[in-house]
Parts: structure tokens; C-alpha cells; sequence
């Protein structure tokens, strides 16, 4: 991923040799400037930005990270700066290990795991735009606008590059401008912006269900339950006595849905 990106990451002669080997698999890949996709915000942050960035928003060191994803080009050389901003760093390898062996041979299935992690997260970041995170974004805002951060790059891009020529506090006044309107917040949502699997637009309410309603559309969906289950308890004596019935001309009606207080639910 980081090679097709086109970027530069930081790591000398050797990174730009290895991904530039890489990149040679797509014979119509354009030759891309590292310091011109950067500026455009196509480039991913480095694990030491992304910490940098969470640090500037307010989590604090105690804060549990998981990082999803597959093998980090760097290893843990590239990942030390991030451990050493938050200590409670796990991903899934440290958290499972024998219960990921019949797992390791399946992408799609580790990635699975990922997914369920980032979805119950309390916070989910996301720091490039492949399906996954899109998915897990638009998801999340369907739920209750669940925050998901995505990192401006963009602008933060430029920021990183001067962060050494401001104080701490100055730096994380800037981040906090550079992220608005990219915290997840629900008036963030706008007709026709992005696409749809990411800001499903049109099938969510502009702000985050109260835990009142949670309760009052589970006791509606529990009513749904037992009406349902009562109507098919109906249908499953009625098929057991439908001969018997048919010699008497006394077929009933068949089930097609149930309606609840007005509502059609299950329409056959």
C-alpha cells in the first residue's frame, strides 16, 4: 500500500530503494513526486504523526490503542514512536495468539477481526481511504455517529513539516483547527458529499440516538418479536391441520406480514 501510494516515509536510501522495486509490478503506475503527493494529502500519516495527532486532540497516555492492520513496512522501528506516546499499544497477534493460528492463512478473515475491533471501538481512526475504512466510517455513523476520525492530511501535512518551529501548545491548537469538520461529528453529513457507503446521507437521523430511544425501539422491536412468533406459532398449527381443513373447504388465509401500530415489518 505504501509503495502504490507513491509516498516517501522517512526511512532513507533503503525505503526508497525497496518501494521502488515494488512499484515496478504496475507497469502503468505514473512516476509520482513523494513531496507533491504529500502536499495533496494522499499520503497516509507515519504511525509517529498519527500519534502526534491524538496527542494534540486530548487522549492522553493512558489511552488503549489497537492498530489494525496487516504487516507494518518498518516494523517495530516504525512503530516505536507511536508505543512510546501511548504504552497500551496491542494489535491482534499480542492480544490472540494460538486463537489466530487457524486464521493466518486467510487475508479476508484477520482483516475481519480488524473490522469487529474498529467497529466496537469507543473511537475509531482511520488513515487512508480504502474500502474498509469507509465502510467502517459510514457504518459508524449510521449507529449513533460513533466518533471516527479522519486525519485531515492534507492540511496537517503542512503542519508536521513546522511542527519543530512552534511550542507544543501552538501545535495542538493548529491540529484541533486543522480536524474540524473531520471528527465524525453528525452536521459533518451533507447531501452528495463523498460516497454513499461512506456518508450514507440519506438513511440516518442528524443526530445521535439517546439511550431513551435506543430503549423505546428495542421495546417496539421486542413487540415485533413476539407478534411474529405467535403469528408463525398460528401458521405451524394451521399447515399440521390443512389436509383436514381442505376436505372441509376451510383453508385459511396465509401469513404474507405482520403489522405492528401501523408499521409493516417482514412483507412477504
Amino acid at each position: 500500500m505504501l509503495a502504490f501510494s507513491g509516498c516517501y516515509y522517512g526511512g532513507g536510501d533503503k525505503e526508497r530503494y525497496e518501494l521502488g522495486e515494488i512499484r515496478k509490478r504496475w507497469a502503468t503506475l505514473p512516476d509520482l513526486s513523494p513531496e507533491g503527493e504529500r502536499k495533496r494529502g494522499k499520503c497516509p500519516l507515519t504511525p509517529h504523526e498519527v500519534g502526534l495527532m491524538l496527542r494534540a486532540l486530548g487522549f492522553a497516555n493512558d489511552t488503549h490503542l489497537y492498530v489494525a492492520s496487516g504487516e507494518i513496512y518498518g516494523g517495530e522501528e516504525t512503530l516505536r514512536p507511536l508505543r512510546e506516546l501511548f504504552p497500551n499499544f496491542y494489535t491482534k497477534e499480542m492480544l490472540a495468539n494460538e486463537e489466530l493460528k487457524p486464521f493466518l492463512q486467510f487475508s479476508s478473515r484477520l482483516a475481519a477481526i480488524d473490522y469487529i475491533v474498529c467497529d466496537e471501538s469507543d473511537v475509531f481512526v482511520t488513515n487512508n481511504n480504502g474500502n474498509m475504512a469507509k465502510i467502517l466510517a459510514g457504518r459508524r455513523r449510521y449507529m449513533g455517529h460513533k466518533r471516527t476520525i479522519r486525519p485531515n492530511a492534507k492540511r496537517l501535512s503542512a503542519l508536521f513539516m513546522a511542527k519543530n518551529q512552534m511550542d507544543w501548545d501552538t501545535f495542538a491548537r493548529k491540529v484541533k483547527s486543522c480536524q474540524r469538520g473531520f471528527m465524525g461529528e453528525p452536521e459533518e453529513m451533507k447531501p452528495g458529499r463523498g460516497e454513499f457507503h461512506e456518508f450514507p446521507y440519506s438513511c440516518i437521523c442528524e443526530k445521535p440516538v439517546t439511550d431513551e430511544e435506543h430503549t423505546d425501539r428495542d421495546h417496539h422491536l421486542d413487540k415485533a418479536s413476539a407478534h411474529l412468533i405467535a403469528k408463525l406459532q398460528s401458521k405451524d398449527r394451521e399447515k399440521k391441520g390443512e389436509k383436514k381443513f381442505k376436505k372441509k373447504g376451510l383453508v385459511e388465509e396465509q401469513i404474507t406480514s405482520v403489522h405492528i401500530e401501523g408499521e409493516e415489518l417482514f412483507p412477504d
